[in-house]
């Protein structure tokens, strides 16, 4: 295989911030701003690198790549808040609660039992958080300022 075999990766910038507020909505302007702050340049780089480059390469669906967001996060473990993040992703784009939960019990014989408890505590933690109208909604998903996401990346 040589280079010229390969797909290109696109890089699109304004793709990735539109396909980011379409995923995280209001949550990743804060979860950004609060990591330009920390390290300039980082959340530009993972917007563009990752929503406006490996989301925007042919051969999956959104809804799949989700899916293997999901899986991948519960297999890694240690990583909650982005698998929370992921969890409201996808309920933003359609997937049911049902199909969530499935995707990591699935798992369970593959990374184990304890990765995929905490995979469920965080995804329950997630619905709960999805039915808990609040007075002021503009925080309503803002990310816990002790431990900093990318807003699901």
């Amino acid at each position: 295989m040589t280079p010229a075999d390969l797909t290109p990766a696109p890089l699109d910038r304004e793709a990735g911030y539109a396909l980011l507020a379409e995923l995280a909505g209001p949550v990743a302007a804060a979860t950004l701003g609060g990591l330009e702050g920390l390290v300039p340049g980082f959340p530009d780089w993972i917007v563009t690198s990752l929503f406006g480059g490996t989301y925007q390469r042919p051969g999956l669906a959104l809804r799949d790549r989700q899916i293997a967001n999901l899986a991948a996060l519960t297999a890694l473990g240690g990583v909650e808040p982005q698998l929370a993040d992921h969890v409201r992703n996808s309920l933003r784009i359609g997937m049911t609660r049902e199909e969530i939960t499935e995707v990591i019990v699935h798992l369970a014989p593959y990374v184990g039992v304890p990765k995929a408890l905490a995979g469920l505590r965080a995804a329950t933690a997630a619905f709960t958080a999805a039915d808990t109208p609040t007075a002021d909604t503009s925080t309503a998903d803002a990310p816990r300022t002790d431990t900093p996401t990318e807003a699901g990346a």
